[in-house]
């Protein structure tokens, strides 16, 4: 389960103060995909990075499987994986030596590392890959290793910040049908994206972000009744003109 209690982050650039998460609090159970989506600048990111603990909380805190990140970030890196849109291979290492080399950081024994590698080379339909050299893969090929890669320690939560980012159809649809599998697999999952249209398709239930600020929660049945708009693209464009200075004509 993750959990995020009123979590605060405030930068400084230029004498300036920013703040980028604002109290922000919400809860994630085993076997939901969660949504966090906001506008690029919304502080998505910020708060992921929070919850996995390369960032330190200004206030509040993020608990991963009952660990916070700011006191135990060890524990709770263990007890998640992450993918990103900016995540990348080893292009020296096989497929299986760069699989079997996270395990090692997460301080899988060998037997049980091997016996994972093997369960995800089928899910994943990378076996024909595993003696291959990642250098040597196609872009289909390294995006099924990379989500391999997240769940070679077999995390009880899972990080997904812009999945879909540059992949084409698909690249997406291996996305999605990743995520159907975590659900399956009863993670805890949030996916962090402004690509809504996607969001609305995977999720079970959405916090809508504006400003390092949580605007609405809820299932897209419970956001419907309560903006009355259909979809979240317009839920977000009608709270945004409500955001604008009103201008009138002279």
């Amino acid at each position: 389960m993750i959990v995020v209690h009123e979590l605060f982050k405030r930068f400084r650039a230029a004498g300036e103060e920013i703040i980028a998460v604002n109290k922000l609090s919400f809860s994630v159970a085993p076997g939901e995909v969660y949504g966090l989506l906001g506008p690029n600048g919304a502080g998505k990111t910020t708060t992921m990075r929070m919850i996995v603990g390369l960032l330190k909380a200004d206030g509040g805190y993020a608990e991963v499987d009952g660990y916070r990140s700011s006191t135990e970030p060890d524990a709770v890196k263990s007890r998640l994986g992450l993918v990103s849109a900016n995540d990348g291979v080893y292009p020296w290492l096989s497929v299986r030596e760069m699989l079997l080399f996270f395990a090692d950081l997460y301080g899988m024994p060998h037997e049980v590392a091997a016996v994972r590698l093997e369960h995800l080379a089928d899910t994943f339909g990378i076996r024909k890959l595993l003696s291959r050299r990642c250098a040597n893969l196609s872009t289909g090929q390294k995006q099924r290793v990379i989500l391999a890669r997240g769940l070679i320690h077999d995390p009880p939560v899972m990080l997904l910040d812009e999945p879909t980012r540059g992949l084409d159809v698909i690249g997406s649809k291996v996305v999605f049908d990743y995520i159907a599998h975590l659900r399956d697999e009863n993670k805890a999952v949030i996916v962090c994206t402004h690509r809504l249209d996607e969001a609305q398709r995977l999720c079970d239930r959405f916090g809508l972000v504006h400003a390092g600020q949580l605007w609405r929660e809820g299932t897209l049945g419970e956001l419907r009744e309560a903006t009355g708009c259909e979809t979240l693209v317009d839920m977000f464009l009608g709270f945004l003109d409500q955001q604008m200075p009103s201008t009138s004509s002279t």
